[in-house]
């Protein structure tokens, strides 16, 4: 439970009454949590870093996959196996960290058959983000004959997935990461080579040697004007996050000299066909040791210190809460 204490984003582990789960949200579907997980959007939230939190006190946890346990509408059943992403959970309607959760059943989709609601947390919104990227590159006409794919924040959990779901399709996947040392986890995962952060998170020319086909960034800011610069001609970027900074220091020289695209990729509030669509194409895609060897587990005790860890940049890949141990 997170609540504001003399503008400080205080973080405890509460035991409440069910009754209070109406409040949070209108919803019409009551799901028992199994896993929930832990997202860069719910670091900000738990240790206050960032203005994600819209109404207090909040339940954090953008995602989490459960069962149904008591729902009135149509499309859900007690029993059935869902999971959510997004939709405002752990900003304006209490989220996924808790062993309960009251949403509008529209929020909701069914767990694909081939994966369990564990692998669901391991994959969670990044993931799924990741796949909404490379269906939008797909989209656009871009195929692994056009050239290599760049990744930024490639150890991330976003990029972890953007790496594996792009290789398996065929394309060359250069994977962008600080940590060297990860080189070998990245090299796993299906990265053809590794580029050093560094040489994109500064200042660049606004027009650079053309080097990649496509990208995926999750970075933003100086790392993103840096990879539209250096895209080849006809060239497309999915951005989707923001990891240094909101910022975007760019000249529109990229796209008017060699007509490249900036494709903006969301998660909150993408319809439900087109989540049902990323969800099944993942369990179809992504193999089931792929999606455990990104993943780490913690109990939701350890979920403040674990959070303050994935913004300093120290966790690697997903991170599991098991909000029932």
């Amino acid at each position: 439970m997170l609540d504001k204490q003399d503008d400080r984003t205080v973080a405890s582990i509460q035991s409440i009454d069910e009754t209070r789960l109406a409040s949070s949200a209108d919803g019409n579907v009551l799901v028992r949590v199994e896993y929930s997980t832990l997202n860069y959007k719910d670091g900000l939230a738990i240790t206050g870093k960032g203005p994600v939190v819209r109404k207090w006190p909040m339940v954090p946890g953008i995602d989490f996959a459960g069962v149904v346990e008591s729902s009135s509408h149509p499309d859900h059943k007690p029993g059935d196996q869902v999971v959510l992403n997004g939709w405002g959970a752990g900003e304006t309607h209490w989220g996924g960290l808790a062993q309960k959760a009251r949403v509008p059943g529209d929020h909701l989709i069914p767990l694909p058959a081939k994966i369990t609601a564990r692998q669901a947390m391991a994959v969670g919104t990044a993931g799924y983000t990741a796949m909404l990227c490379a269906q939008a590159l797909e989209k656009h006409g871009l195929s692994p004959k056009d050239g290599d794919v760049l990744v930024t924040g490639a150890n991330g959990g976003v990029g972890s997935f953007a790496v594996a779901i792009l290789a398996k399709r065929g394309f060359r996947v250069i994977a962008s990461t600080g940590r060297p040392g990860e080189a070998a986890r990245l090299r796993e995962l299906g990265a053809a080579d590794i580029v050093e952060r560094s040489t994109l998170s500064e200042p660049g020319k606004p027009l650079q040697k053309e080097r990649w086909a496509a990208a995926v960034d999750c970075v933003g800011s100086h790392t993103l004007a840096n990879v539209c610069a250096s895209l080849r001609y006809g060239g497309a970027v999915a951005a989707c996050g923001l990891a240094q900074g909101m910022d975007l220091q760019a000249t529109v020289a990229p796209f008017i000299l060699r007509g490249v695209a900036l494709l903006g990729v969301d998660s909150v509030y993408v319809p439900r066909a087109r989540r049902i669509a990323a969800w099944d194409a993942i369990a179809e895609e992504v193999p089931v040791a792929t999606i455990e060897s990104v993943a780490t587990q913690i109990a939701l005790a350890e979920t403040s210190e674990v959070a303050a860890r994935l913004l300093r940049g120290e966790v690697k890949g997903r991170v599991i809460v098991d909000v029932n141990a």
